[in-house]
């Protein structure tokens, strides 16, 4: 995926500095709050911490707290530039432990190249956590650090450059080897690269059954034999008797090919000279050894793995560090040993060869796939990983006696596991997957605007949606050209040299010459935007509209209704926003157009916002709000809500529907267990409906203000096409979300 410049600057510094901050997990609202916080009731923990250490678990964080601990002498493909320039990518290591594991990270940048203060350094900080990530630190000064701080603290240490590589690739090796036919002890293994990586890694492949009389390791200078005097302690466990003189020579018969190098040394003729079934791991960064389409065009029978995504089998350490860290922790691990490393990379290997779920090919766009030369390694995001690896890891940790908790419900863990993934938060990315199978064009009446271009853009390129952008074509293309993108990228339309403005007034005064509308009027109209695209929407010039940016609600609505109108079957256009609240999420519907709605529209939007809560994958689970809890309150506006569920009921008996009831009876499954336990509703709402629009459109602005909750929408409801309409002032991201949304919408009403 290409990524500008200009936008990965703006997606660290825009709003927030960095990528991560920290958050209070108690409240700290009131005097009583802050008394227990801090002073006087902090000294209560301290004390039974005092008298048994082991209890700063149970009172703090630190049995979920990582230090990523760096000084940035060897920072991705960057080399040595310093603890300050490598703070984002230590940063970003924080992000990926929380979105893949729920690990809380402190990232920590040391300024000193000796191995001894780095050593002292992170000893000193032992009290405060519950494991150390070394990351980014040459070689071969990272061997002593993670050597002596295994040796000399009681939490886990795991240096992942080394360890995380050998875990992915090793677990890659042994599902190639069983595909290729051969066994590990027999293979032939040829290393580009004598790092921290490469001897991490080949010192696992000897684990897993490879010889160590067959590994052949190539540094800058040429093969490693017993013969050179300028190896360091590491490379000299990986002296041959006798080597080869040249990398090409000793691709000859070879079986396994692992390059943690530089990209470009191996040529297709090398590729050739291989044994049959070969195996290569092209693990360089961003440039492999080869590239993987040079490396398949000359041997069929290749299985080939790199560190990139855009080819198959990417070796990727997301797919260890979370999860290694997650179980260790989970058990209290005094330190990550070599049986917990082989535990990940087993159960790695063994989940590639399961079958692979639909939430996993919905990921990754509908792709199928299953254990074969294209599919040795699970990908990165199948949540499958957590609950594969962490429990893997854990039991070893406790059968090795490395693990201060003893005994664990392996079945409440796994399921512990997802809870902390937090599935249901993947919604928007379920939409953007789905779109892109099949994307559609989507019009933007505001085509001059900057956000819409760029939003356009990333459509475009991300393959989720074909643009078409609406205004003054040369406004347009002086924006993009600005901007730095591809004219081929966008469709660009000026209503008001249209060819089509004369055929979409006819027919717009058509349908509404009875409701007050003249022809003058209607060509005038046809000169706006809004208009204009709702008119291309419903003579199929394009497939769904967004708009809204720059213009109210109502002015943005208005043209929609008048041009396509309300699907067949539903009375009113209603709206529905997505709320995500940490790791729950929520679909409020209606917060956007109906004022006071009865008992009959309240019916239309429940079905409604049920139909398209499952086109999220998601199974709506719908409380219909009130002030009253089953009849508690008998007034008119909760006997409106009351009568709206009896009709929703019967229309749809296969909905998990119940109301009218509180919000809190809605999202607080404990209330209705205890309280309600006839409620036909089980567990958490994930649909409320509102009884009007103060309730609503409250609730959801409270919500995102005071709640900091992550609010996507107004999804339109109800319209015969694919409209919706943005908030003023939304983000790129929000407009790339709605567009989503929007072409999913579309796919199904093509079907």
């Amino acid at each position: 995926m290409n990524i500008s410049h200009e936008e990965a600057l703006e997606y660290h510094s825009k709003g927030r500095k960095g990528k991560i901050e920290v958050t209070a997990t108690k409240p700290c609202i009131t005097s009583r709050d802050l008394s227990l916080a801090y002073t006087p009731g902090v000294a209560e923990p301290c004390r039974e911490i005092e008298k048994n250490t082991d209890d700063v678990y149970k009172y703090t964080a630190k049995g979920n707290l990582v230090g990523v601990v760096s000084n940035g002498t060897a920072v991705l493909g960057l080399g040595n530039i310093g603890p300050e320039a490598g703070k984002p990518v230590m940063e970003g290591k924080g992000v990926l432990f929380k979105r893949f594991a729920d690990i809380d990270v402190f990232d920590i940048e040391v300024k000193s190249e000796d191995p001894k203060e780095i050593i002292r350094t992170v000893q000193l900080l032992e009290p405060t956590f519950g494991g150390i990530n070394l990351e980014d630190i040459k070689a071969p000064e990272c061997f002593e650090i993670e050597e002596t701080l295994k040796e000399t603290m009681n939490i886990p240490v795991f240096h992942d450059d080394q360890h995380g590589t050998a875990i992915i690739s090793c677990a890659a090796l042994i599902n190639a080897v069983e595909i290729s036919g051969k066994k590990m002890k027999d293979v032939r293994v040829i290393v580009s690269g004598a790092g921290a990586a490469a001897i991490s890694c080949c010192k696992l492949y000897m684990r897993a059954g490879v010889k160590r009389e067959n590994i052949y390791m190539f540094d800058s200078t040429g093969c490693i034999t017993k013969d050179r005097n300028n190896l360091n302690k590491y490379k000299k466990l990986f002296a041959q008797e006798k080597g080869f003189d040249s990398l090409e020579d000793a691709f000859k018969g070879a079986d396994v090919f692992v390059g943690l190098s530089i990209g470009g040394v191996v040529s297709k003729k090398m590729v050739a000279s291989m044994a049959p079934n070969p195996i290569i791991f092209a693990m360089a960064n961003p440039d492999p050894e080869i590239m993987y389409d040079d490396a398949v065009s000359v041997r069929k029978d290749l299985i080939m793995a790199t560190g990139r995504s855009d080819f198959p089998n990417q070796v990727n350490n997301v797919l260890g560090f979370p999860f290694i860290f997650r179980g260790a922790l989970d058990v209290r691990a005094t330190a990550i040993n070599e049986e917990m490393k082989m535990a990940a990379t087993r159960a790695l290997a063994s989940l590639a060869k399961e079958k692979i779920p639909e939430m996993v090919q919905k990921a990754y766009g509908g792709e199928e796939f299953s254990f074969g030369r294209e599919y040795i390694i699970p990908k990165p995001f199948d949540p499958r990983v957590l609950w594969y690896v962490a429990p893997a890891v854990a039991k070893a940790a406790i059968e090795t006696g490395v693990a201060k908790i003893k005994e664990v419900d392996w079945d409440e863990y796994k399921d512990q596991l997802k809870e902390r993934l937090g599935l249901s938060k993947e919604v928007i990315r379920v939409m953007i997957n789905k779109a892109q199978k099949n994307p559609v064009r989507v019009v933007y009446p505001e085509g001059e605007e900057e956000k819409i271009i760029r939003a356009a853009q990333v459509a475009k390129r991300d393959n989720i949606a074909y643009p078409i952008l609406l205004g003054n074509e040369e406004i347009i293309k002086d924006e993009i050209k600005r901007l730095g993108f591809d004219r081929n990228d966008f469709t660009i339309i000026n209503p008001l040299n249209s060819d089509k403005r004369e055929k979409y007034a006819v027919e717009f005064y058509n349908g509404r010459q009875r409701k007050g509308a003249t022809l003058a009027e209607s060509k005038t109209l046809m000169k706006k935007p809004n208009y204009f695209g709702s008119m291309m929407v419903k003579f199929d010039d394009a497939d769904a509209l967004i708009s809204g940016l720059t213009t109210s609600y109502p002015n943005t609505i208005r043209p929609a209704l008048q041009c396509i109108g309300v699907k067949d079957g539903i009375n009113v256009v209603s709206g529905l926003y997505i709320i995500v609240a940490k790791k729950d999420v929520y679909f409020f519907a209606d917060a956007t157009v109906n004022i006071n709605p009865t008992a009959e529209q309240l019916v239309d939007i429940t079905l409604s916002a049920a139909d398209t809560v499952k086109e999220f994958d998601i199974e709506p689970r719908i409380a219909m709000l009130s002030f009253s809890n089953f009849g508690s309150a008998p007034y008119p506006e909760s006997v409106k809500v009351k009568n709206a569920v009896s009709m929703v009921k019967k229309l749809r008996p296969d909905l998990i529907v119940d109301g009218e009831m509180q919000a809190d009876t809605a999202v607080m499954p404990e209330i209705i267990e205890k309280e309600y336990p006839f409620s036909d509703l089980k567990g958490r709402a994930n649909v409320l409906i509102f009884p009007d629009l103060n309730a609503g459109n409250i609730a959801y602005k409270l919500m995102a203000r005071i709640g900091q909750a992550t609010v996507i929408g107004p999804i339109l409801m109800g319209m015969r096409k694919p409209i919706h309409v943005l908030q003023k002032g939304a983000t790129v991201d929000d407009i790339i979300n709605m567009t989503a949304i929007a072409v999913v919408e579309a796919q199904a009403k093509k079907k």
